[in-house]
């Protein structure tokens, strides 16, 4: 299977394991993935944010580990990657008025590239304008925003482990969903996971 480079935008506040989690997964699975964040050059970190599901009327929300900016923003080329990766959390909503994150999603989006996105990473791809007409998920929080765009908003199942893929675009509400969002992710990129 060849590796394939997937280009991952990162933030301060994002949300620990929806950054931790696939970056590890992809990385297990052979691929390359850059992650990058604006004004961040290689070696630098952005903090986490550990969002959790403890009875609240939202999520609560605890210090996560520092990630390691791998790949410099500066220098992305987004006909290089094969993929996109977009992590939810607190991140998205500063990154989507980030003129060139728009540029980059539009780009991708336009070439059909395989869009991974979770939680509040949707924000990004309504900011950008790519899901007009598709069948998105993301954290309840977010939907209104993806209907806004013209979007139909997938919500989550009770446990919030459902993902829902539409053509390129693959989304799911929250990181219980990792395993069902992952595993339609790797279907995409044409990743085969042997038993």
């Amino acid at each position: 299977m060849p590796k394939k480079k997937i280009l991952m935008f990162v933030g301060d506040y994002m949300e620990d394991y929806e950054a931790m989690v696939p970056f590890q997964m992809l990385l297990m699975a052979g691929h390359q993935v850059d992650a990058v964040c604006p004004d961040k050059k290689p070696g630098e970190t952005v903090r986490t944010a550990i969002h959790d599901f403890e009875g609240d009327q939202t999520y609560s929300e605890k210090p996560g580990h520092n990630f390691a900016v791998n790949a410099d923003f500066d220098q992305v080329d987004p006909n290089a990657y094969y993929a996109l990766l977009i992590p939810g959390g607190r991140a998205p909503e500063y990154l989507r008025l980030n003129e060139r994150v728009l540029e980059i999603t539009r780009a991708m989006a336009a070439a059909g590239k395989p869009i991974a996105a979770i939680c509040h990473g949707p924000q990004i791809l309504a900011a950008a304008g790519v899901i007009s007409g598709f069948e998105i998920s993301g954290y309840p929080a977010v939907g209104p925003e993806i209907e806004l765009t013209g979007a139909k908003y997938i919500g989550p199942n009770e446990t919030f482990t459902n993902a829902h893929t539409d053509r390129n675009f693959v989304t799911a509400p929250a990181w219980p969903a990792h395993p069902e969002w992952m595993a339609q992710f790797l279907k995409l990129l044409g990743t085969r996971i042997e038993p």
